[in-house]
Order: C-alpha cells, then structure tokens, then sequence
C-alpha cells in the first residue's frame, strides 16, 4: 500500500513538485526514477495482487467487525468488563483501517491515486490511527485478563473501578494514537514520481532521512514491539497459572492463548522485519542493485497484506471464540428472522430481553472460562 509507508522525497528545487528519486529509498514504494530501477515489473504485480486481496479483507473483516458492533448494540444495555469495552472499541479501530483499503485497491488497480491531496492525507492518518489503537486495545485486552486470572480477587472487588477505568484508558489509547499519526497529517499528500499520481509521505529536503528513521522506528516500537513484550509478559504469566489448574477448561484456554499470540506474531512480525530493513535502508542505503530492490518491494507487498489480515481475525480470536457471544449471533439472528418489514413490535418479542444475555470474552465473575468462555 503505497501511502501508508514512509518514503524519503527530497525536494531539490523551491518547487516542490520536482522531486530527487535518486535519494528515495523505500522500499513499498516502487515508483522510483526509471532511469536508476525500472520498477515496472513491481508495479504490475502490485496491480494484480492487491486489489482482489484487499477487498477481501475489507468485505470479511468488515462482516465480523460488524457482527461485533451489532452484538453490543443490541444486546447490552452498558459494557459490564474491561474486556467488552476494549473489544469494542477494537471492532471499531478495526472497521475504520478496513475502511481505507478500498481506495488503496482503486490506486493499485488503476495505476494512480485520483483522490485528491486531502482524501490522501486523511486516508493515511486514518490508517495509522487504526494500526497503533488497535495493538495498544489488544495490550489491554492481554492486561485484563491477566489481572482476571492471576489476580482473581482484586479484579472482583474493583469491578465498577476498572470499567470506569477503561473508558479512560480507550479514551488515551485512541489520543495516543492521534498524536502517533501526526507525520501522516504533516507530510501524506499526493507526488508525481512519473506521469501519473501518487498517494505517499513527502519529507522536505531539510528534514532529511533521520525523520523517516525516526517515523519508521516509532511504528515498529509502538505498533510491534511494546504491545508485543507486554503480552509475552501477560500470557506467559496466565499460561503458568492456567497449568496449576484443574478446571476442564483449561486446555482449551491455553489454545486460546496460543491463537492470539501466534495470530499476532505471524501476522505482523514479518511486516515488522521489512519496516527495519527500510529503516536501515534508509540510514545506510543497504541495497543498491535494482534487482534486490525489486524483490525487496514484492516481499514487502505480501507481508504487508499479511499484516493487515489481522483485522479478519480479532473478530474471531477476542469475541466469537466464546460461548455466549455465538449465543448472542444466533439469538440476534432469530431476531432478525421473527421481525417482519414492517412490525418491529413482533420483532421485540422475538428478541431476548438484552439484560438477560452476556457478550463477553472474559467475565470477571467467572475465571475459570476467561479465555475459552
């Protein structure tokens, strides 16, 4: 996705549609001076692989995101966990990224970006948004269980604390997560490395590469590596507790464990490899044959849409892999199906009443089913 990766453009002239691709190192963006590396073969793979996969991501990822949002909606009159509402604001953080993938397909698909500068600019932020709040929702979501399962009676007597606690901490994850999208509100808009128009990171000349260092550093810091470490830290620790158990659940909640953790590193773990290595192509310009840039830029592509069909999974890893929360689909579902167009009182009575139903990953009553519920 060419916007939403970092590039080093140094302007040369006071004109700041001339720009010097001789200095550009970046390796998702493949539309460099054709006179140093024709990318025309990295171009026309773009052009056949994204846009199908991306749509697909949008449409499934969307359908369970939805599903998400919709349960809460219907069936809770207030979020009774942490949990709950981390995973609804992580539904939301993860409609809003999928979102933007279909203008991203359209500009891999039509060779251009045709949507002017500041559908460019908000379509980039609006994508880093989404990146840092949904890690740093699914940090929480590590850190609530943890406090749920190792540390049961805290967690049950300061039930009404930690829900008003959690309002505050989404609160400062999605303000977080504004200010870590600010390069893209500063420099995303629309370039000309050829005859056509692209949507992508401009850093001035002055700036130089030590800010897309900077900018590439902090993804990987703050989009990989603490929220990694801080859930290593957490489920290692509920491992070790759910292993001095007897409860029948208990298997299943370590395969829970292992899904999330394993979902999470295969799928971002390797995009996060490439980041580093534009880092360090950026510091040191590492690859200077054209044809390892070429393959660099193809890998980069994949890992990157393999990154991004993380957004597909949450929906299953945090929510339907409950119990109750399959309930709820299938009672919202009959619901849907007892309503006729034009009656929805036949519809209320159709539907269970929504204090009756739980939508919850982990409840802090009960513990014992916190992560296989």
């Amino acid at each position: 996705m060419t916007s939403i990766d970092d590039i080093m453009m140094t302007s040369t002239t006071e004109d700041p549609s001339y720009i010097n691709f001789s200095q550009t190192t970046d390796a998702d963006y493949e539309y460099t001076d054709d006179l140093f590396c024709d990318r025309s073969s990295v171009r026309e793979f773009r052009r056949h692989f994204e846009p199908p996969l991306y749509w697909l991501i949008a449409i499934v990822g969307g359908a369970g995101n939805l599903a998400v949002v919709w349960i809460y909606l219907n069936f809770r009159r207030r979020l009774k966990t942490m949990t709950d509402v981390y995973l609804l604001n992580l539904a939301v953080a993860d409609l809003l990224f999928l979102v933007t993938l279909p203008l991203w397909a359209a500009e891999a698909a039509g060779g251009h970006w045709s949507f002017g500068s500041a559908l460019c600019k908000l379509n980039s932020a609006l994508y880093k948004v989404n990146l840092f709040s949904g890690t740093l929702l699914l940090t929480c979501i590590s850190v609530d269980r943890y406090v749920v399962i190792v540390h049961t009676t805290k967690a049950q007597n300061s039930q009404a604390e930690r829900r008003r606690c959690s309002r505050l901490v989404c609160l400062g994850v999605w303000l977080l997560a504004l200010l870590l999208a600010a390069p893209e509100l500063a420099f995303a808009t629309t370039a000309r490395p050829d005859a056509q128009e692209f949507c992508r990171m401009v850093f001035p000349a002055h700036l130089g590469n030590r800010t897309k260092v900077l900018v590439l550093s902090l993804q990987v810091s703050m989009g990989f590596c603490l929220p990694f470490l801080v859930m290593a830290f957490c489920y290692s620790v509920i491992v070790a507790t759910l292993l001095k158990t007897r409860s029948f659940q208990k298997h299943r909640a370590l395969r829970v464990v292992l899904a999330v953790v394993g979902a999470f590193l295969l799928s971002q773990l390797p995009y996060t490899g490439v980041l580093v290595a534009e880092a360090a192509q950026a510091s040191s310009t590492s690859m200077t044959l054209c044809e390892d840039l070429k393959r660099f830029d193809k890998a980069g592509q994949v890992l990157k849409s393999l990154a991004y069909v993380h957004a597909c999974l949450n929906p299953f890893l945090y929510a339907f892999v409950g119990e109750r929360f399959r309930r709820d689909v299938l009672k919202l579902l009959r619901a849907c199906r007892c309503r006729p167009a034009n009656q929805s009182s036949l519809g209320k009575s159709c539907r269970s009443p929504a204090g009756s139903t739980r939508v919850s990953v982990v409840s802090d009553s009960d513990t014992s089913q916190a992560l296989s519920l």
